[in-house]
């Protein structure tokens, strides 16, 4: 029998199903986290809300990008890359606002929060599993998802020094932390999609 491409079809089919449930995750968590972040005043937890946003931006990325060319891939890369990017220099500014003006973080809202992001995210980061040695645009999608766990364990640590100092320093120390991060994930992100691209280019 010849070779009718099935696997690869419902190989396609069953990645496109991992990020359809990544995505409905990590936007229904973007939404919680900004809200809670807001209410708790905290730079750690509104920091990890943007981080879901960045990922769901790039699962829908993934999806869209899935069945086209090399080239428009490589492309979706940049876009989520500097989707990152941009969300990273966000949060900094966001510290800075809240050095500046003041804030009371509520360290009960940030351990609880980031215990029920962090059981969303290492769910899926074992879905993304398959695509942490995949294509740029889908690797992003893993490394975006690793960021949020890190993250998700950080807010915690955070939380707790905050209801045992009594002081906003950590929230903004950790708030600080991951959006440096975030911009390293995101410039990793951007390198690869330019090199992926120029290797499309030359292919073509």
């Amino acid at each position: 029998m010849g070779d009718c491409g099935c696997h690869v079809e419902a190989s396609n089919e069953a990645e496109r199903r991992i990020l359809r449930i990544a995505l409905a995750l990590n936007a229904t968590m973007f939404v919680v986290g900004i809200t809670a972040g807001l209410i708790a005043q905290s730079m750690g937890l509104v920091a990890d809300s943007l981080d879901m946003l960045a990922d769901a931006s790039a699962y829908a990325i993934g999806l869209v990008a899935m069945t086209r060319s090399a080239r428009f891939k490589a492309s979706a890369g940049q876009l989520s890359g500097s989707i990152l990017l941009l969300l990273g220099l966000a949060v900094l500014v966001g510290v800075l606002w809240r050095a500046a003006t003041g804030s009371e973080p509520e360290g009960s809202w940030m351990i609880g929060i980031a215990f029920v992001s962090l059981a969303v995210n290492t769910i899926v980061l074992r879905l993304l599993g398959r695509f942490r040695h995949g294509e740029v645009h889908l690797r992003a999608t893993w490394l975006f998802t690793r960021v949020d766990v890190i993250a998700n364990v950080a807010v915690i640590l955070s939380g707790v020094l905050v209801l045992v100092l009594n002081n906003a320093a950590p929230d903004l120390i950790i708030g600080t932390a991951l959006g440096l991060y975030v911009i390293k994930e995101a410039t990793g992100i951007l390198r690869e999609a330019r090199d992926e691209q120029k290797a499309s280019l030359k292919a073509s």
